[in-house]
């Protein structure tokens, strides 16, 4: 998913390992814990930590599309969230793909989904499993790899729709390891991690013409082994937790005279045990395959409630306005309020938004006891929080002339703002990481972007099919605290350029070829504790994909076959960055690819 959304310039995409094997992501100038992740809709963000948010139970081509959103109208408590939406299927399908490429990388996956109708019913069962694996880029000192990757997952996602109610259920699993180089300190440089997570939900939603309700329920479970030296214990004993998220809740909506009424309610509960993360536990639980326990833990539970209100007077002029109110058990009994506005509007092909958001973030479990391994800890963090303004014009004009102009202006006051700092004035044997409410943040930021289908403004030319380029800033004031460095307030992306032409070079071969400028603020320490400012860089991508095979079109009741090849190349220019301090990206990295899909043609 990473290599979806390095393309949109308001995502900062921060790589710590190959093909995604952690990646936290940021919008608009916020980092990876202020970002909340959505499947179809329900949050599956990580209690214990936002490092491994993103890891999801399915490959990128189940993937039917991506929407990053703000808090506005959310019950979910976080500054902004990824929707991953999975695709939904009408036809008897059968795909499957296979990869390989430098470093050792090998993927391979199949997806299956079954489809039928009866009357006014349709349901869809769809199962995906995927297995990858890359020796990584890197070694330690030792001459042992340290950047190797290997994943197991599995989903299952299933809808049934009629008239009166429809109904949609999933369930996934992911397995991971993966080594962490030096991902959280450049002192050890054979990290290791494995992760193990599980998803299940069910959610329903009916189809009324004046008033509909959305009921859900879902539990996420998470189990992640953290070794400082890998495979070994002798010296710094594996850090074990595992947690329990689960919820429950529900929208619905009427429609009445003065527009739509929305409401709803959501109650969410986080049960973590750890072997160091959270309060002591008065009974121990023993860790399966060990001889340790987890013997501490944390419990909370956060309830919210929103309600809101959409005015629609004409196809020119919309409202939206409302307030979500939250109360959470670890900070205290009192309930939060958060209001939010949209105001949209139309002149001609412009579209004019204006919105006003607020919303907050609980710390994480590691932002409250992480307290090892050069890490301390501060278990009266307060929660963050957020005040958004943001002013957007969109002149659309693609479908008829084939182009797409968009600015959009914001600002945002970040309150008790949450980071990892380091103080630099201490002797280095004193140094430590320290979780803080760190300072007031304001970021004032805005993006330009252009998207051009040559199809439609030049219909005579089939080599031209489109060109997207957005450039996206972002300038921050922080309360200068010299002597500090920071691990994510003081690091954004003060410029993001992303460029892609897409190309058919000839009949069936289609060519694409992205590009992406980064410069980031902020400053980290290298191996030999010197602290270094981040460089700008330029990274060149290109891929190349070929089509054969029957259209979807072939007679009915028979079988229609297409098949793809591919090759990738990610890393054009052999660009040597950094993402994180003292974690080097790869170089130039090359996969091809096949993949075969067969659909039944219905009747």
């Amino acid at each position: 998913m990473n290599d979806i959304l390095k393309y949109s310039a308001g995502v900062d995409v921060r790589q710590r390992g190959p093909i995604g094997a952690q990646t936290d992501i940021g919008v608009r100038g916020s980092n990876f814990e202020q970002v909340g992740v959505l499947l179809d809709g329900i949050n599956i963000s990580d209690a214990q930590t936002g490092h491994n948010s993103f890891d999801l139970p399915f490959d990128k081509s189940d993937i039917d599309h991506i929407s990053v959103i703000g808090n506005a109208f959310s019950m979910s408590s976080m500054m902004s969230a990824v929707n991953v939406v999975t695709r939904n299927d009408d036809m008897d399908r059968v795909t499957a793909h296979l990869d390989g490429g430098s470093y050792g990388y090998a993927s391979a996956g199949a997806r299956v989904n079954m489809a039928g109708s009866r009357r006014d019913m349709n349901w869809n069962n769809m199962l995906s499993v995927n297995y990858g694996r890359s020796d990584g880029y890197s070694r330690n000192k030792a001459g042992g790899l340290n950047s190797d990757m290997e994943y197991k997952k599995a989903f299952y996602k299933g809808n049934f729709n009629s008239f009166p109610v429809s109904l949609g259920w999933y369930a996934g699993l992911s397995a991971k390891d993966w080594g962490s180089n030096t991902f959280y300190s450049s002192k050890f440089d054979d990290q290791f991690e494995h992760t193990m997570k599980s998803y299940t939900a069910i959610q329903a939603e009916t189809h009324g013409k004046t008033f509909n309700i959305q009921p859900r329920i879902w539990w996420n479970h998470t189990e992640d082994r953290f070794e400082l030296i890998r495979g070994s214990e002798s010296a710094v004993p594996f850090n074990y937790h595992r947690c329990d998220v689960t919820g429950a809740g529900f929208n619905s909506w009427v429609k009445w005279g003065l527009g739509t009424t929305f409401l709803g309610a959501e109650l969410r509960n986080d049960n973590l045990v750890s072997g160091n993360l959270g309060e002591a536990l008065d009974d121990p639980i023993h860790i399966k395959g060990t001889d340790r326990y987890y013997d501490h833990g944390l419990k909370r539970t956060n309830f919210s409630v929103s309600l809101s209100h959409y005015l629609y007077k004409t196809s020119d002029f919309s409202c939206r306005f409302g307030v979500v109110g939250t109360r959470n058990t670890w900070n205290g009994p009192d309930m939060r309020f958060y209001p939010a506005l949209d105001v949209r509007g139309t002149v001609g092909p412009v579209a004019v938004l204006a919105s006003y958001t607020s919303s907050m973030r609980l710390p994480s479990v590691t932002e409250l006891y992480y307290s090892v391994g050069g890490y301390k800890a501060d278990k009266h963090l307060k929660p963050e929080e957020l005040k958004s303004l943001s002013l957007e014009f969109d002149y659309d004009d693609f479908y008829r002339n084939g182009v797409n102009l968009k600015a959009i202006v914001y600002y945002n006051r970040y309150s008790n703002m949450i980071d990892w700092i380091m103080r630099l004035d201490l002797p280095e044997t004193e140094r430590l990481w320290e979780s803080v409410n760190f300072t007031e943040v304001k970021s004032l930021g805005a993006e330009l972007g252009a998207s051009l289908d040559f199809g439609r403004m030049f219909p005579g030319q089939t080599l031209f099919r489109s060109f997207d380029v957005t450039y996206n800033h972002i300038a921050q004031q922080k309360t200068d605290m010299p002597n500090v460095q920071s691990r994510t307030t003081l690091e954004y992306l003060k410029h993001k350029v992303v460029a892609g032409l897409s190309l058919n070079v000839m009949r069936n071969l289609d060519l694409n070829v992205n590009c992406r400028y980064q410069d980031r603020e902020g400053t980290f320490t290298d191996k030999d504790g010197q602290v270094r400012p981040y460089e700008p860089y330029f990274i060149l991508d290109a891929r190349a994909e070929y089509g054969f095979g029957p259209s979807a079109g072939s007679s009915s009741g028979k079988l229609s076959r297409k098949c793809k090849v591919y090759l990738e190349c990610n890393n054009l220019t052999d660009r040597r960055y950094y993402d994180y301090g003292c974690v080097p990206q790869p170089g130039m990295w090359v996969i091809g690819g096949l993949s075969v899909e067969m659909t039944r043609v219905k009747k």
